[in-house]
Formats: C-alpha cells, sequence, structure tokens
C-alpha cells in the first residue's frame, strides 16, 4: 500500500464577457484532468462576487469586460481575497495589457490560443507560488527587460489633448490600475470628483473606458512598462 498524496482539483472560475467563448472555456476545462469550473461570469463585476460566494483557487480572467474590466477585477479579488490566484486569458499581448494585468496582481498571463495543457500547467503554477506565463509572454517581459533605458526628459511632458494636470495625473492612476474609491483616497477628493474628471478626459480624448484609457497612456509615453 503506497503513501500516495492523492490533490484534490483546481477549482477554478472563468470570466469572460463573451457568451460564446465563456462556454468554451468551460467546456474545454470541464475535460482536463486536475480542473473543476465551480463558476462564470459575464464581467468583472461578477467574478468578484463569484469569488466572495465561492473562494475559488485560480480565476481565469479576461481583460476586456464591461462595467469592470479585467484589471481592476483583478486589483479586487487580489486586495479582498488573497486566497484566490488570477490568470490571465486573453486575446491581447501587448505591453498596454499586460503590464497593467501584472501590476494589478495577476500571477498568470495567458493568451486564449493557449491549449488545454498550457492553462493546466499555468494554473498548478500559480497554486505552487511560480509565475504561470506562456512562452511568448515570458519572451515579452525578456525582451521588456533589455531594452535600454530612453534618455532622461528635460522636462515635464505637455499633457496631449488639451488635458489638464489634475486629468492627466487621473489618467496615470488608471493605468496603474486604480479604481475610483483608490484615486480618490490618493488624490484626497471625493469618487465624484473623480468620476467628473474620468468623464472630462475620456470626452477630450474619445476614450470609451478603463482599457482604452491604459492603452492610451502607454500610447502617447504617459506611461512606460516597469524595467523589472
Amino acid at each position: 500500500m503506497t503513501d500516495e498524496v492523492v490533490r484534490r482539483p483546481a477549482r477554478v472560475v472563468v470570466a469572460d464577457d463573451q457568451t460564446v467563448v465563456r462556454e468554451g472555456i468551460v467546456m474545454l476545462l470541464g475535460l482536463l484532468s486536475g480542473i473543476e469550473v465551480v463558476g462564470a461570469a459575464a464581467d468583472g463585476d461578477e467574478a468578484v462576487r463569484l469569488v466572495a460566494e465561492l473562494a475559488p483557487d485560480v480565476v481565469l480572467m479576461d481583460l476586456r469586460m464591461p462595467r469592470c474590466d479585467g484589471v481592476e477585477a483583478t486589483r479586487r479579488i487580489r486586495a479582498e481575497h488573497p486566497g484566490t490566484q488570477v490568470v490571465v486569458l486573453t486575446t491581447f499581448a501587448d505591453d498596454a495589457s499586460l503590464f497593467p494585468a501584472l501590476r494589478a496582481g495577476a500571477r498568470g498571463y495567458l493568451t486564449k490560443d493557449a491549449g488545454g495543457d498550457e492553462i493546466v500547467r499555468a494554473v498548478e503554477s500559480v497554486l505552487s507560488g511560480d509565475a504561470g506565463l506562456s512562452p511568448s509572454i515570458q519572451r515579452r517581459l525578456l525582451e521588456r527587460l533589455s531594452e535600454p533605458e530612453p534618455p532622461p526628459q528635460s522636462g515635464p511632458a505637455e499633457p496631449p489633448d488639451g488635458l489638464t494636470a489634475r486629468e492627466t495625473e487621473v489618467l496615470l492612476l488608471i493605468a496603474e490600475g486604480l479604481t475610483n474609491q483608490e484615486i480618490a483616497r490618493a488624490l484626497h477628493v471625493s469618487t465624484a470628483t473623480v468620476k467628473t474628471h474620468i468623464n472630462n478626459l475620456f470626452a477630450k480624448t474619445g476614450l470609451k473606458d478603463r482599457a482604452q484609457a491604459v492603452r492610451y497612456a502607454y500610447g502617447k509615453g504617459l506611461v512606460r512598462p516597469p524595467a523589472g
């Protein structure tokens, strides 16, 4: 008789706003050993609620979702439910998607062309305390680390598109993954004031959501990915 320990399946919540994609991921995971899907969410708010109710081991998190995107949902989950790890599963592998998600606390990052075995490895990695990154994401991180630092600017950059200094400050905090409440605390203003600044900067830049705001901040050179 052996003393082999039988490990229980990892309890997983899937968060993706596209019904066909979400149901496909759930179906795929149902065929894999070592994973038990305990819930599925259509947006970040629902993902946070399911984590509070079900206490899963891992959330497979899409990034571009309505109401509450994946970055903000990841921040809330890691702050409120540190026993649950987050693995991003998204179409996007650009810096403007990758680095805010990692800053928010995601321990894994896969693109949606990942196979079942790769998803299982990522889940097992984050549960053992390691990072669950796809090979392409690992290469991107290494490439970013090997890039030379840009020369220091001689002075502060002019805010783009007529943004005020305060609107630019709010934009930078959004790019760091802060919620409206966290931005309000950081700037010592009310959440209503933060919402007003966000509405103004969205109107000036033509942005529609926080994910676009993050991409805009990186695209305008207002934010750089961390060097390490």
